[in-house]
């Protein structure tokens, strides 16, 4: 039976199967660490019975006012356990995380050549809200989707409305 467990230091030097997705985006220790310390809620594992860490999510809360929102950094689950539900699972629990925490929505930013995981998002009720110019930087720039799913406190949905033209990075709020 899978966990659902809280992240911690010692997952550090468990989650290197897990990143070699090339879609993966990869951090620095104190990166992980900082997400760890400052939003420990929101940093979450998936493990195998034999102890395998099966995927991760690691997220924040930030934003105020209508702005205030539950942010995913990073979600990623190793090739092994794919299509067996565990990013929809890690993703509910930050959904519901933030709203305990009366987030108005949960943002990403995705690949826009990741289609996979794109139609994913929008399984889950997520849409794009807009799309970021050369966001993810390599041999080649990349534009992002920036997707969102409003959270019970945006009644009006306003958080969700798409913005008719792109944005760059220098842009984002």
């Amino acid at each position: 039976m899978t966990t659902i467990r809280p992240f911690t230091c010692d997952d550090l030097f468990k989650i290197n199967s897990v990143n070699l997705d090339p879609l993966t985006e990869t951090y620095g220790l104190p990166f992980y660490m900082q997400y760890l310390a400052h939003w420990p809620e929101y940093f979450q594992v998936a493990e195998s019975p034999s102890g395998e860490i099966m995927g991760y999510i690691m997220g924040k809360a930030e934003g105020a006012n209508e702005n205030w929102h539950g942010h995913v950094t990073a979600l990623s689950v190793a090739n092994d356990y794919r299509r067996l539900g565990l990013a929809a699972t890690l993703m509910r629990n930050l959904e519901e995380i933030s709203e305990k925490k009366h987030c108005f929505f949960v943002d990403l930013f995705v690949r826009v050549s990741n289609q996979v995981a794109v139609t994913m998002y929008e399984k889950l009720g997520y849409s794009v809200y807009r799309r970021v110019l050369e966001y993810y930087s390599g041999e080649v720039d990349e534009d992002a989707f920036d997707m969102r799913k409003a959270l019970s406190r945006d009644k009006e949905k306003k958080s969700v409305i798409p913005l008719p033209h792109p944005v760059r990075p220098d842009e984002l709020d």
